[in-house]
């Protein structure tokens, strides 16, 4: 019997096989890797690339927010600005009016609240310091009799008088009788823009009380004709002059007529008073 010839086992014909394929198998599988590792680190740098500019746009819209917020934080302090001195209960109105036709009392007490509401004093009651001839009842209201007893201080926490008979014995003066806002009012102080602007309405006499016929039938009338009567804000005449009725704040001459407060150095401004 011939004896059965065993095949050859797969190492034995690898081992036969390899010189002939000269590493070649061996080659291409390595530039496959290779290619493959290329590939692969490739595509992580664009992975990379594309999460770092993510990033960087995140970055760029974070610190975009983060600016809009500071943006407006600097609007909200700006706002916070305009409060005035938490003492304020005195100020020259910052507006004006045309003529004398107010509204009346009331009329000029609710123009008092809305200025005095817009630098954060509208919890307090406001009265305009008028006189009209004609009240609850009919019976003359004076002026003195409608702003409480003091004290009183304007805009910048300075004191006006701290009661009604220092208030009535006291003279105008630019540095005090000031607007809600702390702005002076023009006048004839020295270095004043123009156009003056000194009369302040009032109707009443230097002691504050009711000065028959010029108050512009109560404050509810325009016509000519008539006229009120005002007082100087700085308590200055031409040239600066201080003397005699150009110093009183509340009742220096009337105004050139109920339907202009313009001539003779007017705006139609009035006197404002916290009651309480």
């Amino acid at each position: 019997m011939i004896p059965r010839r065993k095949k050859p086992s797969f190492y034995v014909l690898a081992a036969l096989l390899l010189p002939l394929a000269g590493g070649g198998l061996i080659a291409c599988d390595e530039d496959d890797d290779a290619d493959g590792d290329h590939d692969g680190h490739d595509a992580g740098k664009k992975d990379a690339g594309s999460k770092d500019a993510g990033s960087k746009d995140a970055g760029s819209k974070d610190a975009g927010s983060k600016d809009a917020g500071s943006k407006d934080t600097g609007t909200g302090d700006q706002d916070s600005g305009d409060s005035a001195d938490p003492k304020l209960s005195f100020f020259v109105t910052s507006d004006t009016s045309p003529n004398a036709a107010l509204g009346g009392l009331s009329g000029a007490d609710a123009r008092c609240a809305k200025l005095a509401k817009a630098v954060g004093a509208g919890s307090k009651t406001w009265h305009a310091y008028l006189s009209v001839a004609k009240g609850p009842g009919d019976k003359p209201v004076h002026a003195r009799d409608r702003i409480g007893k003091g004290p009183w201080y304007n805009s910048k926490g300075v004191m006006l008088a701290k009661d009604l008979d220092a208030l009535h014995a006291r003279s105008g003066d630019a540095e005090v009788f000031i607007d809600e806002n702390g702005k002076k009012i023009n006048g004839q102080w020295a270095g004043s823009p123009s156009p003056v602007e000194h009369d302040v309405l009032t109707g009443s006499t230097p002691e504050g009380m009711l000065l028959e016929g010029k108050t512009c039938e109560d404050w509810t009338s325009s016509q000519m004709g008539m006229a009120a009567q005002v007082g100087h804000s700085d308590g200055l005449g031409p040239n600066m002059n201080s003397m005699g009725m150009y110093a009183s704040w509340n009742s220096s001459h009337e105004n050139g007529g109920c339907d202009n407060t313009l001539p003779r150095g007017g705006a139609g401004r009035l006197y404002c008073f916290a009651v309480e």
